[in-house]
C-alpha cells in the first residue's frame, strides 16, 4: 500500500514537473515568428533572440542590419514578439535582467530611470522604434509557426519628450492616433495601435 502511494505521489509530481516545462519551438520557427514583427525589408538580416532546448534565453541568429528581434516566451500563451533598433537593445537588456531577478514593473522603471539620469544606462540620442505583433493562442501553431490575424503596433521611443516638445496628447483620441506614453521619462515614447481589421495578417 505504502509503495503504490509512493509511485502515485512519484507520478503526480513528475506529471507536474513535464506540466510546468514549456515546449520550446525549434529555432526555425523562432525566427520565422520573430521577424513577423519586423518590416519585410529587414527581416532577413535582423538578430533573433529566442529560446535552448533548455529553456535559456540565447541568440539565434546574428543580424546584419539595424534590427534587433526577440522571439515568443514559450512559458507564456499565444505569440507575443517584437523587434527594436539596437540602440535600444541595453535598455531591453536591463529590463530583463531586473525582471529575472524578480524586480516588479515599477521597480524596473524607477532603477532604470536612475540608472540613465546617471549614465550608466545610455539610452539612444536618437527616436529609436520598436515594432510589437502578437496574436491569440487559437491564432497561434508553434510547431510550424503559422499565424492568422496577428496584431501589429509601433512604438517609437524618444527619452524626454512630453506632450508639449511633440505636440501628441498622452492619450488617443482615434483609432489607430498615435500619443505619448511616460511622457518625460527616460521612456517616454510614441504609441500607435492601429485599428485591429487594418493589421490582420498571415
Amino acid at each position: 500500500m505504502k509503495i503504490a502511494a509512493l509511485f502515485l505521489a512519484s507520478y503526480s509530481l513528475t506529471a507536474v514537473v513535464f506540466a510546468q516545462t514549456p515546449v520550446v519551438p525549434s529555432p526555425e520557427v523562432q525566427i520565422k515568428t520573430a521577424v513577423l514583427a519586423a518590416p519585410t525589408d529587414k527581416r532577413d538580416g535582423a538578430t533573433v533572440y529566442g529560446y535552448s532546448p533548455k529553456n535559456e534565453f540565447v541568440v539565434l541568429r546574428k543580424g546584419t542590419n539595424e534590427l534587433v528581434c526577440l522571439a515568443d516566451d514559450p512559458a507564456q500563451k499565444g505569440l507575443n514578439v517584437s523587434c527594436y533598433h539596437r540602440d535600444l537593445d541595453p535598455f531591453m537588456e536591463r529590463g530583463r535582467i531586473l525582471k529575472k531577478e524578480g524586480k516588479k514593473p515599477a521597480e524596473i522603471l524607477a532603477m532604470r530611470e536612475q540608472e540613465v539620469k546617471s549614465k550608466k544606462l545610455l539610452m539612444p540620442t536618437n527616436p529609436s522604434s520598436l515594432f510589437s505583433y502578437t496574436a491569440k493562442e487559437e491564432d497561434y501553431n508553434a510547431a510550424t509557426g503559422d499565424v492568422k490575424d496577428g496584431y501589429l503596433r509601433y512604438v517609437v521611443y524618444i527619452p524626454y519628450a512630453t506632450a508639449e516638445s511633440t505636440g501628441l496628447p498622452t492619450k488617443p483620441e482615434a483609432p489607430g492616433m498615435p500619443w505619448i506614453m511616460d511622457p518625460g521619462t527616460h521612456r517616454a515614447h510614441i504609441m500607435i495601435n492601429p485599428p485591429v481589421s487594418t493589421t490582420a495578417h498571415h
